[in-house]
């Protein structure tokens, strides 16, 4: 009897489920247009790194930053969620800020690479800023 409703309790649940598509979007990354960084870190410190970008519409939406490293070398992007909606309006020249801390753990000098986007035959272009720790 206990396998009986069990088997049952499974088959109800497995068929109240509906899958509901939901609002379709996607993720796309955005140049950062200006970097606001320190002149020279120190070891073991935390430093807060200000990135400025523009938001293309009103269903972009910040997402968080694309990031990744190599040795002392930082590539930073800024990604954002990108509803697909019907009324998605532009922004005119909204520069968004968004900022990040960053926890110096080397010594040396580190290399911030932020993307710009990409030039005429579809390579990257960076912003690069090399930060050297005292």
């Amino acid at each position: 009897m206990k396998k009986i409703l069990f088997l049952l309790s499974i088959f109800l649940v497995l068929n109240s489920c509906s899958i509901d598509e939901g609002e379709k979007y996607h993720f796309e990354l955005l140049a950062v247009e200006e970097a606001i960084v320190p002149d020279s870190f120190e070891l073991d410190g935390v430093y807060e790194i200000k990135l400025k970008y523009y938001r293309p519409s009103n269903c972009h939406s910040y997402d968080g930053l694309y990031y990744d490293k190599y040795l002392n070398t930082r590539t930073i992007a800024v990604r954002n969620v990108v509803f697909e909606r019907d009324n998605c309006n532009p922004i005119d020249a909204e520069l968004a800020e968004v900022s990040f801390d960053f926890h110096v753990t080397n010594n040396g000098s580190y290399i911030f690479k932020f993307w710009q986007g990409t030039d005429a035959n579809g390579e990257d272009v960076y912003y690069e800023v090399e930060v050297p720790v005292i």
